[in-house]
């Protein structure tokens, strides 16, 4: 089971790691103009910087600190996090045939699909 849970962390820090950069690369380009866009990428350093290492190395190495309320409490904000960031990003973006030569809003779309499997 442990061996399904790290694994699973994984993928969150490869696609934390692929938001990061799309983000990061439209907070470059508009300047980080964007609310939506900052928080997203926010969450992308929340997830592999704070949540995932201590998600998986407190409770195999430091127990003391693994208390279940704790794990659980990191977990569901993350989640909320997650939520909340794809929906403000979903929510300002326009149509999709408005994007078709903007890379800025492509990049979005990318990151917002990403947002959402997180």
């Amino acid at each position: 089971m442990q061996n399904i849970i790290v694994g699973l962390r994984g993928a969150q820090v490869v696609l934390a790691i692929i938001i990061l950069g799309l983000t990061g690369w439209v907070v470059n380009r508009t300047r980080g103009y964007s609310d939506e866009t900052n928080f997203l990428l926010f969450d992308s350093i929340w997830t592999f910087v704070i949540a995932v290492p201590y998600l998986v190395l407190s409770p195999l190495y430091l127990q003391k600190f693994a208390h279940k309320y704790a794990l659980i409490a990191v977990e569901a904000v993350t989640l909320l996090f997650w939520f909340a960031g794809f929906i403000a990003v979903a929510a300002v973006l326009p149509p999709s045939s408005v994007c078709k030569h903007s890379s800025v809003c492509k990049g979005l779309q990318a990151a917002t699909v990403f947002g959402a499997f997180e």
